[in-house]
């Protein structure tokens, strides 16, 4: 059972949430597929999974409301996180916590609801899955357990989100995941004009660790590196390993001159960093870097993956062990043969999909 002090930990409680790399995301059918149980399992008009962040409560599914988010403030399932045991409204009219709120007396015009905390493997309840009537309602205890173990198979589904993810020998971010974070802070910038950069790093000379230390070495370079990277980001970073030694770190709310002191710092560590490897050996590695701030020409993944690229390559040409900032005038990407048009989500699997190109290391 949640320990009191970790319901009173809201700085932990939204880092857990951070970890879960979920808020903003598409639709997925396992989210999808439970608020749809929940409706017709407990004949509720209304059913969601939501996750309560700073300000806003974000809905990774829902059905029967039109709203992606709505304030933390007017939010339920703010309360419902509090809690140890399901949350439960008979009447929203005759409770002074909501009886004004504009959930209530407006659309969707909530007058019960019962709502179990969603809890990671920390402990932390990060949200809800709700099931909400436009009627005063007791919920019966067999309907609550109903809800409560619907809620478990939600914190599974969480879960193994969140490991299909990770690659499997970094922790990392897959290609395909961070295409799609990388996506978000596209539409952020785009929305918000909020600062963002991605930095592009490659193993200077890996192939040579390989072949004279042998592939479980180079593994252990691969995770070295990684774990480096984790400890010095912030958690609103994001890493992902585009393939190979090649990874990307996304710096959100970072211009590129912070991005560049960072980038700077982290090489400076690397570089001076002993790995041990197998059979008592210890090697040093180096890293080349490409630094691209988010730009309004920027539309895509592949561009800025391709932005971010080209001063990559230009650490490369110039020695390598060094970072580069993009020029500001960003290539194009190969255009690809396309026999139809295609959505943009099949143009990100087309991106993520695709193999990485191999450079002189």
């Amino acid at each position: 059972m949640t320990s009191v002090p970790m319901l009173e930990d809201e700085p932990g409680r939204l880092a857990a949430l951070q970890r879960l790399e979920i808020l903003d995301t598409e639709a997925e059918e396992p989210f999808e597929h439970i608020v749809s149980l929940v409706r017709s399992v407990l004949n509720v008009p209304i059913a969601a999974v939501s996750l309560v962040d700073s300000d806003r409560q974000w809905f990774k599914a829902r059905a029967g409301l039109e709203a992606r988010e709505t304030p933390r403030d007017l939010s339920f399932c703010s309360h419902a996180i509090k809690e140890t045991q399901p949350f439960l409204i008979e009447d929203a009219l005759n409770d002074d916590r909501f009886a004004g709120n504009a959930l209530v007396i407006g659309d969707p015009q909530i007058r019960s609801y019962a709502g179990v905390p969603l809890r990671t493997p920390e402990g932390y309840n990060v949200g809800a899955l709700c099931a909400i009537d436009q009627q005063p309602r007791h919920f019966t205890e067999t309907e609550v357990t109903m809800l409560k173990n619907l809620a478990r198979i939600v914190e599974t589904e969480l879960e193994l989100r969140r490991i299909a993810e990770r690659d499997v020998l970094t922790s990392a971010l897959t290609r395909r995941a961070f295409a799609e974070r990388a996506l978000v802070e596209i539409d952020r910038f785009h929305r918000y004009s909020r600062p963002s950069t991605l930095v592009l790093a490659d193993l200077d000379h890996f192939k040579a660790v390989n072949d004279t230390y042998g592939h479980a070495a180079g593994d252990c370079v691969l995770r070295e590196v990684a774990r480096l990277v984790t400890d010095l980001k912030r958690d609103a970073d994001v890493m992902g390993r585009l393939g190979g030694e090649e990874f990307a770190v996304l710096l959100p709310e970072t211009d590129v001159d912070a991005a560049h002191v960072a980038v700077e710092r982290f090489r400076k560590k690397l570089e001076d960093h002993p790995i041990s490897l197998p059979g008592d050996q210890v090697v040093k590695v180096t890293a080349s870097f490409g630094i691209a701030e988010m730009e309004p020409a920027i539309s895509s993944v592949e561009e800025w993956l391709a932005a971010a690229d080209q001063p990559l390559y230009a650490a490369k040409r110039l020695g390598r062990n060094r970072s580069e900032i993009a020029s500001g005038t960003f290539p194009q990407p190969p255009m690809l043969p396309i026999k139809k048009p295609i959505s943009a989500k099949a143009g990100l699997r087309e991106l993520c999909e695709r193999k990485p190109e191999r450079r002189d290391r």
